[in-house]
């Protein structure tokens, strides 16, 4: 008898079950036990896998999504692609309205997955007509048959993240976690996993990250909405300038900013330490970390771990070309040698 052929059905049955790796030689100098949940495993290399099936399906069976309709999204990159995988597989058109802040390897990667990409200015208020939220609606409006997936006010991006993220974290450390680590966009991964993280021990602490220009972390604060919050910066994937209601904000204890600059760096170095190479969302995440051990946030029992979001191919134009770097003005005395050293043989 024959044995049966070992293979999945599309990539879509990868999704999830991403794996927890131990972060030694980056966290050398810090008090406490750091793991990293390393969601560029996902096939289409970014957590958003998880919200782009889960919203997708739960339209599937609640009708509202049917064979030949179009998809449309407002996205950074990460949720596009995640979208653009799943309607390659199901069947269905992609549109998507993308922050010109994204990276040109998101908005190619995007293109190559066969959706059609809006590139809106990512420097414009979010009531602005030429805003990538704004655009996104009016295509959703213009375009028969489509359903706008809508994360940043879609409580399906927290239920996606309660049913998969939280309790594979909550199984891979043993119930041992103590701090949980999240940038914070949409708010859908921070929340749903925190969500299920505390319901099984509410002691867990839930730390927040956010950048120099969102709103975030001072809503957070104060409950208000501070418009003088926000200016320009560079991460992708991170912060707001606006409020999701995706984002519980009981739910997460502190959130704490994090600088453009800085995020950079520890996003090179979680790669040339850890060999992990890894988004520049996940950079922050780590650069967090750093500033919440500075704080005294951790001990020497703490089992943290910190969600590291998306890959490092997506930004060979930005954080990782030492021309993009020296464009920022990110490289300077202390940080020169950082560069990566090319000599040319003739």
């Amino acid at each position: 008898m024959k044995e049966e052929i070992k293979a999945y059905n599309s990539v879509l049955d990868l999704i999830g079950n991403t794996p927890l790796i131990k972060l030694s030689k980056i966290s050398a100098d810090l008090t406490g036990n750091f793991y990293a949940k390393v969601e560029a495993f996902n096939p289409g290399h970014s957590t958003k896998d998880r919200i782009a099936l889960y919203i997708i399906e739960e339209a599937e069976k609640r009708g509202i999504l049917k064979p030949g309709d179009t998809i449309v999204e407002t996205t950074s990159g990460n949720t596009g692609f995640s979208l653009a995988m799943v309607s390659i597989i199901k069947g269905y058109d992609c549109i998507l309205a993308v922050s010109s802040k994204s990276s040109k390897d998101k908005i190619d990667m995007l293109r190559s997955m066969g959706a059609k990409v809006y590139v809106c200015p990512a420097h414009v208020s979010a009531d602005d007509e030429r805003s990538y939220y704004n655009v996104a609606k009016r295509l959703h409006e213009e375009t028969k048959g489509s359903v706008y997936i809508n994360q940043y006010f879609n409580e399906l991006n927290v239920d996606a993240h309660y049913k998969s993220t939280g309790p594979e974290i909550w199984e891979q450390t043993g119930g041992q976690i103590t701090h949980l680590v999240a940038c914070s966009g949409t708010g859908g991964t921070i929340s749903g996993t925190a969500r299920f993280l505390k319901e099984q021990n509410p002691n867990i602490k839930v730390l927040g990250v956010d950048a120099f220009g969102s709103v975030l972390k001072k809503y957070h604060e104060t409950k208000e909405f501070d418009n003088a919050e926000i200016y320009p910066y560079r991460i992708e994937g991170l912060g707001k300038n606006l409020i999701p209601t995706a984002t519980d904000f009981d739910i997460i204890d502190k959130f704490i900013k994090v600088s453009d600059e800085e995020s950079a760096h520890t996003t090179r170095e979680l790669a040339k330490k850890e060999g992990l190479f890894v988004g520049y969302t996940s950079g922050a995440a780590f650069q967090a970390v750093k500033q919440y051990a500075e704080e005294g946030e951790f001990d020497e029992n703490s089992k943290v771990v910190i969600i590291f979001p998306d890959h490092g191919s997506r930004y060979m134009s930005k954080v990782f070309s030492d021309d993009w770097m020296n464009e920022q003005g990110f490289f300077d005395s202390v940080n020169q040698e950082e560069a990566l050293k090319i000599e040319i043989i003739k």
